[in-house]
């Protein structure tokens, strides 16, 4: 297994800055159910992928799942990609999973209308579906990326919603109208798309059991008290108050060593899966790898040199 983790954990490619792309400067993008914008000046290396479907609140249709799979595919060879936010074009809303929910009171009690994508899939046949899941499982691995992905959840993210800000690193809340849950159960359904592997890694057994049981929805405060959040904050009056709050926090990582950032990624993910003595195997593997990179050798040579370190990615 070690063997061929070794093989699997090659070097990224060096980082080299580009021209950067907006969501605006292709009129053809406008039209997209899912748009990338990397961003310039002092964000550069930070680039968005903003989902933007109102009609159906970002439900997780067709044509949502292969744009996203295929600007997910784009990205992963672009090495000028240090941090990749998730955030959504439609207010009040992250992902709405396959529900397009109607929006209630300022708790953001849901009403459950269903949405078009649903009515799609329950006229699905069984060997329909079990392709359909599979293709939803297939597009959260893909959201495992290289650099830090972090999901900015400034509204309803329910089922296959809540599955994707799973499938990120790091998850930023707005603390009152983010309204979170795995609630297929309440439609017939379990969580089909990763769900009953990441839940109980973010929050511990138990406690993920009793959410996916009772279909329970939580507030961003009330999943930032369990875990399942890292950041919750007061929203604002545009509604992007999670989003600004994920861009402060991709600003954080930015000026650090993105090799080191990926390595490490790499060692937490693959070794929280084995046994203490197989994971410290691999943060060894990461770790010979950073050793021969220049970032490292820049990193020693800044701190002696009392000055802010220059990482290019190499």
């Amino acid at each position: 297994m070690l063997r061929a983790l070794t093989s699997a954990l090659r070097l990224p490619s060096p980082w080299r800055p580009r021209e950067a792309r907006g969501c605006a400067a292709n009129p053809a993008a406008a039209n997209r159910e899912i748009q990338v914008c990397a961003l310039a000046g002092p964000d550069q290396g930070i680039t968005e992928i903003l989902m933007n479907r109102p009609s159906a609140c970002n439900a997780l249709g067709n044509v949502f799942v292969s744009e996203l799979l295929e600007a997910l595919a784009q990205l992963r060879e672009d090495r000028q990609v240090r941090v990749l936010i998730f955030r959504s074009g439609v207010k009040g809303v992250f992902c709405a999973g396959l529900s397009c929910p109607d929006h209630g009171d300022q708790l953001g009690v849901c009403h459950g209308r269903i949405s078009a994508d649903l009515k799609e899939r329950e006229q699905m046949s069984e060997a329909e579906v079990g392709v359909f899941v599979q293709r939803l499982r297939g597009l959260m691995n893909e959201i495992a990326f290289p650099a830090p992905t972090i999901a900015a959840m400034d509204g309803f993210a329910l089922g296959g919603g809540l599955e994707l800000a799973l499938a990120c690193d790091l998850r930023v809340a707005a603390a009152s109208s983010a309204v979170m849950g795995l609630i297929e159960t309440t439609r017939g359904l379990l969580p089909g798309a990763g769900g009953t592997q990441r839940l109980p890694r973010c929050l511990g057994v138990a406690l993920a059991k009793e959410l996916i049981f009772t279909g329970r929805r939580l507030s961003g405060a009330q999943a930032q008290a369990l875990g399942l959040v890292n950041h919750a904050v007061a929203q604002n009056e545009e509604g992007n108050a999670a989003y600004h709050r994920a861009r402060a926090l991709a600003q954080e990582i930015l000026p650090q060593a993105p090799i080191a950032v990926q390595l490490g990624k790499v060692a937490i993910d693959r070794g929280t899966e084995v046994d203490i003595a197989s994971g410290m195997a691999i943060e060894g593997i990461c770790y010979a790898q950073n050793i021969p990179t220049r970032d490292r050798l820049e990193g020693m040579a800044a701190f002696r040199e009392k000055r802010p370190p220059r990482f290019v990615g190499e």
